[in-house]
């Protein structure tokens, strides 16, 4: 730093000559413009609504996987005459589009995935759960994940406190880029 006529100057390698409040001014606004990366994306789970008929889970597969998607969770939900199908894929974009080209009724929605090392931290996530005060509204395990752990897709109340005391208690919570291929 040099003094100049009672202003300071800051010379920075040699080549840049700034005024203090100039050099100030310059850190803030670069600062104040920087912009933060986005958060990772929750897991997208596709609610597919479809006649309970013969076949119509494996017509919905098989279609997926033609298409390279990949049915990573997935369960069923059945009356008499309807059923909702349940899935989690590695490609959510593509899945949208099959589902949209292929005339199936669907709804999307944020699912909190995470992961457990075995069998017997089960009571320890519930009880991550009743201690946040979070109603569950169902669960369901993934098809083994090529890491070893198992994952558990939880539909709740509220993702982010869910999120936030299963991180709190030294559980992952999966985003889908952590799933995805």
């Amino acid at each position: 730093m040099r003094l100049r006529g009672g202003r300071a100057r800051l010379a920075m390698n040699g080549f840049l000559n700034f005024e203090l409040p100039a050099l100030i001014w310059l850190i803030v606004c670069m600062t104040t413009k920087t912009v933060r990366g986005r958060q990772p994306e929750w897991v997208r789970q596709f609610s597919i609504f479809t006649a309970n008929r013969m076949g119509r889970l494996h017509d919905l597969i098989a279609l997926l996987s033609k298409s390279a998607v990949h049915v990573l969770a997935v369960t069923v939900l059945d009356t008499s005459e309807t059923a909702i199908i349940r899935i989690v894929v590695d490609d959510p974009q593509a899945a949208r589009r099959i589902l949209q080209d292929n005339n199936f009724a669907f709804t999307e929605s944020n699912l909190v995935v995470v992961e457990i090392d075995d069998a017997t931290q089960l009571p320890e996530l519930m009880a991550a759960f009743l201690e946040a005060e979070v109603n569950v509204n169902y669960m369901y395990c993934f098809i083994p994940h090529p890491q070893g752990k198992s994952l558990l897709g939880v539909s709740m109340e509220d993702d982010e406190v869910g999120e936030k005391i299963l991180t709190r208690h030294g559980f992952r919570v999966l985003r889908q880029a952590d799933i995805s291929r």
